[in-house]
């Protein structure tokens, strides 16, 4: 039987070391100079730099990327007054948010106490230590008043998030839902159910926006809040109507919008039918909101419906908004969040949406077609580009609005810092993807009739990359497309099976023979050859009516290789081709090779495959630094494989004199340039970071990648193909559609390349 969610999610915390997140240090501690540089005596220097000059804080410190995240446990999610220590893993998962959506460290802080004052001076006295304060899971009213005095006293930013998150993301929906449903904010009729901090600052943040006062009706648990009740604190009275209405389904007839900050089922079918046509509904109770979402579905054709849930459309989440606002506010040393910037965050966040979804954003929702439109009104929380599109234009609101200390006058070198924050694999794709924009090219896919190829083909096209070129039968290419809700207009569909393809079978089989009769090949088996996908669709690039050529693979087997081989041929200058696979880790972008092809090495395969990874790695923009991978060292095992590894180092030091490459080495030598340096001083790699390994056998390459990558070390470009004499790469088909686009994006700028270039240098 399988686990519960409650199973799961506590075994989440606990199993390996318990918790979310640790610290980890930032500078080298190995030695004994590194610690007397670390603390005494060398940390005097920037104490005394911090005395003279606070500002300098952010310079030798870690406050300009350190945020805390602060609670008393009083209004835990949907637990409410669960206590202090009981909100903790809330408050570490908000930490980690921030630090793998926006890259800032945090501390999640929980302070038993309840009184106000007391908790605010608390707050107070370590606010020294932070660039930010997130304030989190308070109730109201006394939430309020705590930020309100916290924002006054602190020159930091300091935002409650269950008051403004929720108001944020809210806003920007709702921007993008009226104008869907063609209406005017100022014209209208808001009515709001709950009167807590999120409710409150919701329904101010769209008063700034444009919603009228006097077309808001807000209600609590006893009703609609109007001036005929008496027990209305300051903050609920700022919202009584003089409505002569009493129920949450009077105040529902004729509204626009619905906003639920409440608790589930308060809101029936009939009262979303009695609301104005093309109305809005935003339930945004958790788990369950006020409406179940098939029964508001049901209720309106007309309607626009938002959740706080994933597995609906159009989550309202606030991890949409928080990473980003305080990535900018602390990179503009703002010293407050104010309106300006949260209404700028709004803006740039309901812009987002409007844009065409990239295909990593499609693939991490398993999604193929995500628009702007009634079920995709705000952006996905995987989108990469909230970071580059929120933080900066919340820095911009901070330094309009007069509250910036340390104003951004750079803003490519900041896109670019941003950008190198948005995922592990994007600063090289985004090149490549840029290049290949720049120059599309003609891609066959051979197996356009499976799921993920065909949806690769279609996002690519979409993005630009490329113009792809089906292989299939038309027929079930366009069934499946159907199926899958792609969009193949358009597109050149080829069944080289159809009669009308006789001629260029025909005419593919007479150059095929052409290029291998002296390998034995006769014309009736090249026909016979033309009738299978690999073969047409690799003579396609071959004879240039096509570019570059996307494969796919059913098992492990290199049967494709082998067709590549005889119908585009190895690159004169080598006698063998390979693959490399690219990491992109923490640690930066690592190159393997030989991931796929080579199983049996010797002294001249291996040495092709390192002069081809050298020339690849060079290709992809990077200083090759390389380390040949053994389970000897220098020659401590007289090995026959430890020899050829041996042997393949010292011609290619022979070859490339300039080029920093050492071994054979076990992998922890390689990796640790402190270990490898002191214990192996003679190295050619001294003082280098190692960023390519070349692996003896297949089992090694591929058992190192695939270790990575499920041990969640970085994210995996490839297998990228090297030595053919024309751009065919291939790739299991049942491949994620994001790493098949990224192999086609490299297929096509490889095409760009061999236009300028001779086999050899590319």
């Amino acid at each position: 039987m399988s686990k519960s969610i409650k199973e799961l999610a506590l075994d989440y915390h606990r199993e390996g070391k318990p918790g979310k997140i640790e610290v980890n240090p930032t500078k080298p501690y190995s030695s004994q100079n590194d610690l007397a540089l670390a603390y005494s005596p060398g940390v005097a220097f920037p104490c005394l730099e911090i005395e003279e000059r606070p500002q300098d804080a952010y310079e030798y410190t870690s406050k300009g990327n350190l945020v805390a995240v602060i609670s008393n446990g009083t209004a835990v999610l949907g637990l409410g007054d669960i206590g202090a220590l009981a909100g903790k893993p809330v408050m570490e998962g908000k930490a980690l948010l921030f630090k793998i959506f926006a890259g800032l460290d945090c501390f999640d802080i929980e302070v038993d106490e309840k009184d106000p004052e007391k908790f605010i001076q608390v707050v107070k006295a370590i606010a020294p230590t932070f660039g930010g304060i997130n304030l989190e899971d308070i109730k109201a009213p006394e939430c309020f008043e705590i930020e309100r005095r916290l924002k006054e006293e602190l020159s930091i930013p300091v935002m409650h998030d269950d008051q403004h998150g929720t108001a944020i993301i809210s806003a920007a929906g709702l921007l993008n839902a009226l104008e869907l449903q063609g209406k005017k904010i100022e014209e209208a009729r808001l009515v709001v159910n709950g009167a807590g901090a999120a409710a409150v600052s919701c329904t101010r943040l769209y008063i700034a926006l444009g919603i009228k006062p006097e077309n808001v009706v807000m209600c609590d648990s006893k009703g609609v809040l109007n001036k005929k009740r008496t027990n209305l604190n300051a903050q609920k009275l700022e919202f009584a109507t003089d409505r002569d209405i009493d129920t949450l389904e009077e105040a529902m007839k004729g509204a626009d919008v619905f906003l639920g900050l409440s608790v589930k089922d308060v809101v029936t079918p009939e009262m979303v039918q009695s609301m104005a046509p093309n109305p809005i509904v935003f339930a945004l109770a958790n788990p369950d909101p006020e409406i179940a979402y098939d029964k508001a579905i049901a209720s309106r054709p007309d309607l626009i419906f938002a959740t706080g849930r994933s597995d609906y459309p159009n989550q309202i989440n606030n991890v949409l908004g928080f990473p980003y606002i305080f990535r900018g506010a602390l990179d503009s040393g703002a010293t407050a969040i104010n309106e300006d910037m949260k209404l700028a965050a709004v803006r740039a966040i309901a812009a987002l949406a409007k844009q065409p979804v990239p295909s990593v954003v499609n693939a991490a929702y398993n999604m193929t077609n995500l628009q702007f439109g009634k079920d995709y009104i705000l952006p996905k929380p995987l989108d990469p580009r909230l970071l580059t599109t929120v933080a900066p234009a919340v820095a911009r609101g901070a330094m309009e609005s007069g509250v910036a200390t340390r104003p951004i006058s750079d803003w490519d070198a900041y896109n670019e810092k941003l950008r190198q924050l948005m995922g592990l694999d994007n600063k090289l794709m985004r090149r490549f993807t840029d290049l290949a924009k720049g120059n599309p090219k003609r891609v066959v896919f051979s197996e356009a009739n499976t799921d993920n190829m065909l949806r690769a083909a279609v996002s690519t096209a979409k993005e630009g990359v490329c113009t792809p070129i089906l292989l299939g039968n038309e027929e079930m290419i366009e069934k499946r497309a159907k199926r899958l809700g792609l969009n193949i207009e358009g597109m050149e569909i080829v069944n080289l099976r159809h009669d009308r393809e006789a001629e260029r079978r025909s005419r593919y089989a007479t150059q095929f023979t052409a290029k291998r009769q002296r390998d034995g090949v006769t014309y009736p088996e090249a026909l016979e050859k033309m009738f299978d996908r690999n073969y047409f669709g690799m003579m396609m690039v071959e004879t240039g009516e096509a570019d570059a050529f996307i494969g796919g693979s059913y098992s492990g087997k290199n049967a494709i290789g082998e067709i590549a081989k005889q119908v585009v041929g190895i690159r004169p200058c080598y006698n063998h081709f390979a693959t490399m696979h690219i990491m992109n880790t923490k640690r930066g972008t690592f190159f393997l090779a030989d991931t796929a092809i080579n199983n049996i090495k010797n002294e001249e395969t291996l040495l092709d495959i390192a002069q081809l990874t050298k020339h690849s790695v060079e290709y992809f923009a990077h200083d090759p630094v390389i380390a040949m991978m053994s389970y000897s060292n220098f020659g401590s095992d007289n090995n026959a494989e430890c020899n050829m590894v041996h042997n393949v180092v010292a011609k290619m030091q022979q070859l490339h004199p300039e080029l920093p490459i050492d071994g054979e080495m076990q992998v922890h030598y390689a990796l640790n340039k402190e270990l490898r340096d002191k214990t192996y001083p003679f190295n050619r790699l001294n003082g280098k970071d190692v960023n390519t390994l070349i692996f003896p056998n297949l089992t090694a390459a591929k058992t190192a990648y695939r270790m990575m990558l499920e041990m969640g070390v970085g994210e995996v470009i490839g297998p990228i193909q090297m030595g053919l004499n024309k751009p065919i790469h291939f790739i299991a088909v049942d491949s994620p559609v994001r790493d098949i686009v990224n192999l086609t994006t490299i297929a096509v700028v490889d095409a760009a390349v061999l236009e300028k270039v001779s086999t050899c240098q590319a």
